[in-house]
């Protein structure tokens, strides 16, 4: 099938997709890096829906360097405290130029340009006292300085009692906006909850008139009853810490997920004006580590099955999908999996997904479709072993005279009427499309 068969939905109704340079290259990722990765995902990924690329953490670092953080970092910032992206990493950033130019490149290609932001205003600017763009007022008479990240030594929050507060993010969203910037993933903004922050940099993006999507980070112990704030103010939110290539990683992000999925989407699926997307974080496959904070230079420690059982995970949940791994020098057989587009339609057109069994070692979750026909079932094992499952179709919606069809296989799987059955690696899973038109040949 290809993708010009079944159109991607608009959009708002389907979670983000792209790539992140914070797996491979952590806070120092340069401006060719960047480039490269955008090419490969115009000529392979693009046509599979993935459309946006995020330079992560510190572009304002010039000393940047792998496993860790400069403790009081020589940030580069503008006159007004904001940050600007660090020349000796980003030429073309000269003389004021900011990420406009590689924004532009990137938009060149049919993608999308995202960046990543902390928390509050540059502790350099506070200290030297930088006035706040179109205000009266300084970095100092804004700054929490009892607020600070607990990893990272760059900022202090901000005070929103004072009206200062709200016109530094005006203005550091709306240089984003000049240079066209479409997605921002700030970070320190989900553990604590910080809820004023959120709201203020939601207003920020609001008064900057670009449409930019908000990602909000880390996440840890994220709770549902934050939903409708998240909602909006936010296009996606992390509900874990950073996740890495370790199996227990990817295991514990299945209680998290079976909690927000029913929540999962947008408009016509949440009921309201708000939507957004709980997000089981980046994709720690193909070749990582390259220059990140964790871990040396490397291909994905997770097996074959136990990235299947990712990307299953996060596509019968719905989460959004950002590649973590350097694309160019990722290998085919990861690419391959990013570019499954019957395994995608999972993600891109499922609806009331759900896990429905959770016994043992056994996992089920299934979804129905936006076509009214066709129903979703991912079966996984959480066996350290290969193990053998027989699974009643009435489990997970399936009839006795359906077509059952696994997609990473691509290929339609027998069952005698009453029953199917799964023989899967250790922590494998599958993925199947079930209905009478199950193969959608």
């Amino acid at each position: 099938m290809t993708r010009s068969a079944r159109p991607l939905p608009a959009r708002h109704l389907r979670p983000p997709m792209g790539w992140n340079s914070w797996d491979c290259y952590g806070t120092t990722v340069t401006e060719e890096e960047v480039l490269a990765n955008a090419e490969f995902m115009r000529e392979h990924l693009l046509p599979h829906g993935w459309d946006t690329v995020v330079v992560d953490i510190q572009w304002y670092e010039p000393t940047a360097r792998a496993h860790g953080y400069n403790p009081d970092a020589p940030l580069v910032l503008d006159d007004h405290g904001r940050q600007l992206p660090a020349p000796n990493r980003f030429p073309s950033a000269v003389a004021g130029a900011g990420f406009g130019p590689l924004a532009e490149r990137v938009h060149g290609m049919g993608l999308r340009f995202g960046l990543h932001i902390m928390r509050g205003i540059p502790r350099r600017a506070v200290e030297a006292k930088l006035p706040v763009f179109g205000t009266e007022f300084t970095a100092a008479d804004v700054a929490d300085t009892d607020s600070v990240c607990p990893w990272n030594s760059d900022n202090y929050g901000l005070n929103h009692d004072h009206p200062g507060a709200q016109a530094y993010y005006d203005a550091q969203v709306a240089q984003f906006a000049d240079w066209g910037v479409d997605f921002v993933k700030a970070d320190d903004m989900l553990f604590p909850y910080h809820e004023r922050e959120i709201a203020a940099y939601a207003r920020a993006i609001e008064h900057s008139a670009r449409p930019i999507e908000l990602s909000l980070s880390p996440g840890t112990d994220m709770s549902v009853a934050r939903l409708d704030h998240l909602r909006e103010h936010a296009t996606m939110w992390r509900v874990c810490d950073d996740l890495w290539d370790r199996w227990e990683d990817v295991e514990a992000q299945f209680a998290r997920m079976a909690r927000w999925a029913p929540w999962q989407g947008a408009v016509s699926t949440c009921g309201s004006a708000a939507c957004g997307w709980a997000d089981a974080d980046m994709l720690p496959l193909g070749r990582i580590g390259i220059r990140a904070e964790r871990g040396e230079d490397r291909h994905s420690r997770l097996t074959r099955p136990e990235q299947v059982s990712l990307l299953t995970l996060w596509l019968i949940s719905r989460s959004p999908l950002m590649m973590g791994g350097d694309l160019p020098t990722s290998p085919p057989e990861t690419i391959e999996l990013l570019t499954n587009d019957e395994a995608l339609d999972v993600l891109w057109h499922s609806t009331g997904n759900r896990e429905v069994l959770r016994e043992r070692d056994l996992v089920l979750w299934t979804a129905g479709d936006s076509d009214g026909r066709t129903r979703y079932a991912a079966v996984f094992s959480l066996a350290g072993e290969e193990r053998r499952f027989e699974v009643p179709l009435g489990s997970i919606g399936a009839g006795p005279g359906d077509r059952i069809r696994e997609l990473w296989t691509r290929t339609d799987t027998a069952h005698d009427g009453r029953r199917l059955v799964a023989e899967l690696p250790a922590h494998g899973a599958a993925l199947y499309r079930l209905g009478e038109d199950g193969s959608r040949e």
